[in-house]
């Protein structure tokens, strides 16, 4: 078993079901393609609603109380959501679980789409869309995740989910963005353009060929907590789930951003220089994620991992230190190229020694685990902030960032095979 060894070798991936034989390159694979641009029209649009929620609220109760619960709601649904999607991806036919959470997302902006038309929105209408839709993403993330392995070969899994991280950044990039700009225009328009994004989502993944449905596991609390117990067990993926949840505590986007809006507005800093620090932070996921695939082919694991996650630390200090507010920009900007390189070399170790069986509840694991801790991060920045200060924040920031880089340390990670050795 790959959880009794030290180190992740070529042998790892006996447990693997084989992926496709010999085949298309990545680019013309229609199927992977399909899902990428399926999972990206989806992305942008919850993003882009993700946004106009809150800005919803203000507009209508002036309640930033309410806006912030909208946002905090979303994470914890989708956190919560991701461990029943697990399961779900490893019982159903994982592309008719992606079908699905895009059309009931399709149809349930489509409703909230006429109730602000109509003048009827309200704070718990809103909270409720917003936390289903929310729910539907957690629902459909390891699905959408777990297909990968199932569409491209296996000497194109480090490619795939490094395309992958353009993606998921790409969204985040752009989806605030576009939200917001359509929200200036009138406050319906960033809900019919997530409602049609949905929709052509649903549309992409028809194009999507079918796959073998997963072997159903035996029921029992046992098997429902299987992605856990193969995450605690495994010598690899184990120490490094705990890296990124405990990182995801100190550095989740929301809570940064927090922070730095707090820092700026405490420093005099005005809106549009607040505005371009946050756009240069946002740059680093994505400039991150479009270097993933040179890092992971030139740059030891083992490095990628060590130097990404004591990063952290590093870029606390300076927070707490550098002056003005453009710099914080700056040094958020470098913590956040780390995220996609590091997700990428993560995800693809997962796809290499997890059975395909265990896929979906192992990637829900994942997500769980590291979505889950956000609220809280968000929650402690704010309060920390109100009582000390944004030197006491960043400190507190660094201290848990210590923490989450030490099981980098162990020899597991230390001796950490490369992608190439797996295949």
């Amino acid at each position: 078993m790959a959880s009794d060894r030290t180190t992740v070798t070529a042998a790892d991936v006996s447990e693997s079901a084989p992926g496709p034989p010999a085949g298309p390159t990545l680019l013309r694979n229609r199927s992977f393609q399909a899902l990428w641009s399926s999972e990206a029209f989806a992305g942008v649009g919850e993003q882009a609603a993700g946004v106009a929620y809150p800005l919803l609220i203000l507009t209508t109760t002036g309640s930033a109380a309410a806006a912030g619960l909208v946002g905090s709601s979303q994470l914890l649904a989708q956190g919560l959501m991701s461990f029943w999607g697990g399961i779900l991806a490893d019982r159903m036919d994982r592309k008719q679980l992606l079908i699905g959470c895009s059309l009931l997302r399709a149809a349930l902006l489509g409703v909230f789409t006429l109730l602000v038309l109509a003048d009827a929105v309200n704070v718990v209408a809103t909270l409720g869309i917003a936390i289903v839709s929310a729910a539907c993403f957690g629902l459909s993330m390891p699905a959408g995740m777990a297909m990968i392995k199932q569409l491209v070969r296996p000497d194109q899994l480090a490619q795939a989910t490094a395309q992958n991280q353009i993606r998921w950044f790409g969204a985040i990039t752009v989806g605030p963005s576009v939200g917001g700009a359509l929200y200036g225009v009138t406050r319906v328009l960033p809900f019919i353009g997530a409602s049609i994004s949905f929709g052509i989502s649903t549309v992409l993944m028809l194009f999507v060929r079918r796959m073998p449905r997963p072997l159903a596991p035996a029921g029992g609390k046992k098997e429902l907590l299987g992605g856990f117990r193969y995450l605690a067990k495994h010598p690899v993926l184990g120490p490094l789930i705990v890296s990124v949840t405990v990182s995801n505590l100190a550095f989740n986007t929301t809570g940064i951003s927090l922070a730095v809006i707090a820092t700026g507005t405490a420093r005099g800093a005005s809106e549009s220089f607040i505005g371009l620090t946050l756009a240069i932070a946002g740059s680093g996921g994505l400039a991150g994620a479009l270097m993933a695939q040179f890092v992971i082919k030139r740059v030891r694991p083992s490095a990628v991992f060590i130097a990404g996650y004591w990063i952290g630390p590093v870029a606390a200090v300076l927070l707490a230190t550098v002056p003005g507010v453009v710099p914080l920009g700056i040094v958020v900007a470098c913590v956040y190229i780390r995220g996609p390189i590091i997700n990428a070399l993560f995800l693809t170790y997962t796809a290499k020694v997890v059975p395909d069986e265990l896929q979906g509840r192992v990637l829900g694991a994942i997500v769980f685990s590291s979505t889950i801790v956000s609220p809280l991060g968000v929650l402690a920045i704010g309060a920390v902030f109100q009582a000390a200060g944004p030197v006491w924040v960043f400190a507190t920031i660094g201290a848990i960032a210590t923490l989450g880089a030490l099981p980098t340390l162990t020899k597991g990670i230390r001796t950490l095979a490369s992608v190439q050795d797996l295949t």
